[in-house]
């Protein structure tokens, strides 16, 4: 999929965050702070030495917030399409499970106490958990009777081509 020139701030914001990120990055921070220290002594340490420094993070954390945040929420975007897509192309997995992000904290509350029922089932044996445990048996044996079919049908084609050759000899 190629990139939009109108998304110039999400492809800044990226860049932004991965070299503010790096070790470079971190090294040339340590220098400014350690050259700041250093030079408070020759400036006696006056107010306006002292002003430098908290300016200069202030304006600096004010702008990489949105940067990190822009950028982060992107990467939770893509993670959640992701996702849906891996629960849209299993077979048996419940499709009410797509867009969980869109739900209220009270909707989500109650999924998330569905499943820790279901896990502390399956952990203890009981019937629920038995039940998880024999439909996840049922869908790898199901998948693996569609394999079998899948070699099946691919064996047969591949005779009927070689009779239709010989047919046409």
């Amino acid at each position: 999929m190629a990139k939009k020139k109108s998304d110039w701030f999400g492809q800044f914001a990226s860049q932004t965050a991965r070299l503010a990120g790096s070790p470079v990055a971190f090294g040339i921070a340590c220098a400014i702070v350690i050259g700041w220290a250093i030079s408070g002594p020759f400036l006696g340490f006056s107010d306006v030495w002292q002003l430098t420094i908290n300016t200069g993070t202030t304006i600096i954390t004010f702008l990489m917030v949105f940067i990190i945040q822009n950028t982060q929420n992107r990467d939770a975007e893509a993670m959640h399409i992701k996702l849906d897509e891996l629960i849209r192309a299993t077979i048996d997995a419940q499709n009410s499970m797509l867009d969980l992000e869109d739900l209220s904290q009270k909707e989500l509350d109650a999924h998330r106490k569905r499943y820790e029922a279901l896990a502390r089932q399956a952990r203890l044996g009981t019937e629920g958990g038995e039940a998880e445990n024999a439909q996840a048996e049922a869908h790898s044996a199901a998948q693996a009777l569609k394999k079998q079919a899948a070699k099946t049908s691919a064996k047969v084609a591949a005779k009927a081509a070689t009779k239709a050759r010989e047919q046409k000899s």
